[in-house]
Parts: structure tokens; C-alpha cells; sequence
């Protein structure tokens, strides 16, 4: 009896419209998971945010992939106190839904609220992380409710998080359609830097709950956003945790030099790790 082999992983990257059509033929021709991310912008925002929607539905013809957005995030937390900085959220986050449903996205990433400062903190103050989360979902309420209606996860990326567990809490604590996030260089970033646990704990602590992965190397002091190689990411046992954990999450390479994008690819199948 012949014991079929499951398929490796197949890489997806995060892309903006400059670089898209430097990869468009490498994405359709297996349909690869694809996140955009002009959309981070307040400018753009407020701007041409259509027009340029539209102009990525064009370079996206003939795509059938999962599609992701990633969220606006400059200025701004999640677990704001500040109820006039929370409509502010509230109306950036709408805003780039509103591009997510005009291209179909299935997906977007929004940043952890979490610091290393509350890793330390928190349980000093009896019940301040109960507090934190009722003021996330507070601000993202009328976010979860348009991200439901039109199908699009929302993603919880590590940023300083210390604690692997703390946004599988938050996510498990807002509902559906809430999931969770990693950032390859970030848990990195928190295990060389601050003394969290290595990258493949935060897979583990994340289970089923995962559903998105940034790939990218760096060196454990700052966040390189390099190619997979260039840095000290242990990739073999990220590659094995998440085949245990969440084989299905989206893996999606976010590098800085998105036009040479094939150097981590290649590297990652160089190391029999993923297609």
C-alpha cells in the first residue's frame, strides 16, 4: 500500500502595484495567496483608494487565488483610551475594507495592540488585560460587524508581542471572523531582543487559530523585512510547527526588496520546506 505524500506548502507574497506585475505570471500559474499592501496609507486612503483598486483588479485578471489586504496601522493602536483616536481607527479600517469588498480580499491584517512594556505590566494591575481587550473590541466593533457581512477575516499581526498566547486571547475573546497573524521576523525580533520564545512556540501557541504568516528573515536586533536566508530565523522548524499547527494559513512572504521576492523562494525550496 503506497502512503501518499502530502504537498509541500505553497509560498504567497505580499505585493504592492509596482512590484505586482513583476510576479503577476508566478502567482497565476498556481494561484498563489496574494496580500496588497498599498492600502496602508491615509493618503492613499483618502485619496485615489479606487482608482487603485481598480487598477490592481486589472493586473489581478485571470486571478483566482486567496486575496488579502494589509490594514492600515500608522499612528494609531487598537486598544486606544482615546474614544476621538478610536473613530479615527474605526474610519481608516472601514476605509480599507471598503477597497477589500471592491477586490473580493478575503483577508486583512491589523496590528496587535500588545507591547513588551505590557508583558511586564499588565499583571500588576489586577484585571488590565480584560480591560485592553474590552477596549479593542469596543473600537473594532463596527469593524468586525462590516468584515463579517463581507466575508473577510481580520488578522492579529505580532508586533512588540512578548507573549505568544496573548492575541490567540484577544482573537478567541472578539470572535468571528477574528483570527490570528505571525510575523516570522517579529516573534524573532521578541525572542533575540526581549527573551520571548523562539518563532516556532508562536506557531504552537497559535493552533487552528492561525490563519496568516509573514515570512521574513532578520537578525534578531531589528525588523529587516530580508529575504528568507539572509538572516538567523530558524525556517525548518517554523516549516514543521506549522505544518502541525495550521497547514492551511496563508504563507505569505513580506520582504522590503519585493522585486528580487524569488530569492527567499528559492531558498525556501531549496530547503524542501515549501513550492
Amino acid at each position: 500500500m503506497t502512503v501518499p505524500v502530502p504537498s509541500l506548502p505553497l509560498l504567497g507574497a505580499a505585493l504592492s502595484r509596482r512590484t505586482l506585475p513583476l510576479h503577476r505570471q508566478w502567482l497565476l500559474d498556481h494561484q498563489r495567496d496574494l496580500e496588497i499592501q498599498d492600502f496602508i496609507e491615509h493618503t492613499l486612503l483618502d485619496g485615489d483608494a479606487e482608482a487603485v483598486a481598480d487598477e490592481i483588479a486589472g493586473l489581478l485578471d485571470g486571478y483566482h487565488g486567496r486575496l488579502g489586504l494589509h490594514g492600515p496601522f500608522w499612528g494609531f493602536r487598537i486598544s486606544t483610551e482615546d474614544p476621538l483616536v478610536r473613530a479615527v481607527v474605526q474610519k481608516r479600517f472601514l476605509q480599507a475594507l471598503v477597497i477589500a469588498e471592491r477586490l473580493g480580499a478575503t483577508q486583512m491584517v491589523i496590528h496587535s495592540p500588545f507591547t513588551t512594556w505590557d508583558y511586564n505590566n499588565l499583571d500588576a494591575f489586577p484585571g488590565a488585560e480584560q480591560k485592553m481587550v474590552g477596549r479593542v473590541a469596543e473600537c473594532l466593533a463596527p469593524v468586525i460587524v462590516r468584515a463579517r457581512d463581507i466575508g473577510c477575516e481580520l488578522v492579529i499581526e505580532n508586533i512588540e508581542d512578548k507573549d505568544p498566547s496573548a492575541r490567540v486571547r484577544l482573537a478567541e475573546a472578539l470572535g468571528d471572523p477574528v483570527r490570528v497573524s505571525i510575523d516570522t521576523g517579529h516573534a524573532h525580533y521578541a525572542h533575540v531582543s526581549t527573551g520571548a520564545p523562539p518563532v516556532d512556540v508562536y506557531v504552537h501557541k497559535a493552533g487552528s487559530a492561525l490563519a496568516h504568516v509573514h515570512l521574513q528573515d532578520m537578525d534578531g536586533y531589528a525588523d529587516r523585512h530580508w529575504h528568507p536566508g539572509e538572516g538567523s530565523v530558524n525556517w525548518p522548524a517554523i516549516f514543521r510547527a506549522l505544518a502541525v499547527a495550521s497547514p492551511a494559513a496563508r504563507l505569505i512572504l513580506e520582504v522590503k526588496d519585493q522585486a528580487n521576492l524569488m530569492k527567499g523562494v528559492d531558498h525556501l525550496v531549496a530547503l524542501g520546506l515549501a513550492r
